[in-house]
């Protein structure tokens, strides 16, 4: 998938690793015993004169473990659905991208690291001068994305190589903790060995154990990109990717899932990509995947952003945002993939992401007496995507070097919550673990009242995965909300 052409001619067999240091000024249980006024002076003062420069963890060593956490806590994981683009062609020897140019990501991977070397957009990040990349780092967290190094990708064979898997991991976790990146994405396209030799799940199982044990989860992204028929069950020696999961799936946050490259008819519509895959790849779409073991929600939807990205697999913008429309409405909440930037910029990922998590429509939900309604209209023509909700208005137009296209949907849905006053919840059942709930069912929980807006088992509202929106408080007697079926 991920083949890197563009300026492989640079590398970097030595680093060396420019330590920062982040100092610390405590004060003493002497000044504790101070008047409280002195000891507030003294807070403040501490604070004035702390040294920032680039930190590590390693400058963390001899934190206490609530400290530790606290500093790291900067890097934690981001929520589904994330929205993930890799960056491999050359812009800049001294730069990245604007973060405003990838707006509506979530993650940006720099391609790529390999076991003892760098390549491509991992050297320049390397090479760029501290100031300058942690004025980067600042500006892409300001915009919720975070950065993260890709390693391998379609040009390399680690396990092939005779590559040892812990000396290979050390080298690349020091990468990320040294520049300050986010996390790793593990782009492993090693055919021969798991295919044939029946080599890579036991590489990828100690890779990735030694990977997390040096980047601890939820303070690090891990991650991994292995193609779609890779999940084919009893296709691959060791069960393939399957295998990889069962012996390593926990400390992976999700599958970056190539849909693409495997053939001109494979994935191509919503329903190869979604429900059911050709014969060719047995069991190999999204939602078989998961009823294979692998959590739906870590199954993020790879698909190159432009024709010229990838030999087959490409879907317009408007079709690719039906189709995750479709899955969304099913209950999959974790996003998307693109292979790669410059294709794959901010006007890319809102069409994208239009039909299902539209960028910037993130709204509190209300908590009192509402009446909500949503319109959706547009019209297909062959040159723009339009679409209109009747509480705001906005136009997306997407062009790829094959082709340019709208697509137009209706749809609508009215909630409405009434309140009364006897203090109670009534017409609502109250929450529970076990039970399998769908968009629209209504429940009460800690005190409120919770609509469903998707499928969703053992979710507790008011979660991280977003399936609940809250109604109402329970501070009087309610009558459940009710939602039209999603056209």
């Amino acid at each position: 998938m991920h083949a890197s052409l563009q300026f492989r001619y640079r590398k970097l067999d030595y680093l060396e690793l420019q330590k920062g240091r982040l100092r610390f000024w405590s004060l003493t249980p002497a000044m504790a015993q101070l008047h409280p006024l002195a000891f507030i002076l003294s807070a403040l003062l501490a604070l004035l004169v702390v040294e920032a420069v680039p930190f590590n963890s390693t400058d963390a060593a001899g934190l206490s473990p609530i400290a530790r956490d606290f500093i790291l806590s900067s890097r934690a994981v981001p929520t589904s659905p994330v929205w993930v683009a890799y960056f491999d062609q050359y812009i800049s020897w001294d730069s990245l991208p604007a973060a405003s140019s990838v707006e509506g990501f979530s993650v940006f991977a720099l391609a790529f690291i390999y076991s003892n070397t760098l390549e491509d957009n991992a050297v320049v990040w390397a090479t760029i001068d501290n100031d300058t990349r942690a004025s980067i780092k600042a500006e892409y967290a300001a915009a919720g994305i975070s950065l993260i190094v890709s390693a391998y990708g379609g040009t390399v064979s680690p396990t092939s190589d005779g590559d040892d898997p812990v000396a290979a991991a050390n080298y690349i976790a020091n990468f990320v903790k040294t520049y300050d990146l986010n996390g790793v994405d593990v782009d492993y396209e090693d055919f021969g060995a798991l295919e044939t030799a029946g080599t890579a799940v036991a590489w990828l199982t100690t890779f990735t154990k030694t990977l997390r044990g040096l980047l601890p989860q939820g303070q690090y992204i891990l991650t991994h990109a292995p193609v779609a028929p890779w999940f084919s069950p009893n296709l691959w020696p060791d069960n393939g990717y399957l295998g990889v999961h069962a012996a390593v799936g926990s400390l992976i946050d999700w599958y970056n899932v190539q849909f693409y490259n495997q053939g001109t008819s494979e994935y191509t519509t919503c329903t190869g990509l979604i429900n059911s895959s050709s014969s060719k790849w047995p069991n190999s779409a999204l939602f078989q995947i998961a009823a294979s073991g692998v959590p739906l929600n870590k199954l993020v939807i790879g698909k190159p952003a432009a024709s010229s990205d990838a030999s087959n697999g490409f879907m317009d913008t408007a079709t690719l945002a039906t189709c995750l429309g479709q899955a969304k409405a099913l209950g999959w909440s974790a996003g998307a993939m693109t292979w790669e930037y410059p294709d794959a910029t901010s006007a890319w990922i809102a069409a994208v992401r239009a039909d299902s998590w539209p960028v910037g429509s993130s709204v509190p939900p209300p908590i009192s007496t509402t009446t909500s309604s949503k319109s959706t209209t547009s019209t297909t023509t062959t040159t723009s995507r339009t679409t209109t909700t009747s509480t705001s208005t906005s136009t997306k137009t997407t062009t790829s070097p094959s082709k340019t296209s709208t697509k137009t949907s209706s749809s609508s849905t009215t909630s409405t919550t009434t309140t009364g006053a006897n203090g109670s919840c009534s017409g609502a059942s109250v929450w529970t673990a076990s039970a399998v709930y769908t968009s629209g069912n209504v429940v009460t929980y800690n005190g409120a009242l919770w609509t469903a807006n998707q499928w969703n088992e053992d979710e507790a509202p008011g979660g991280d995965s977003g399936a609940w929106d809250r109604t109402s408080t329970c501070n009087a007697g309610l009558v459940p909300a009710t939602a039209a079926p999603k056209a």
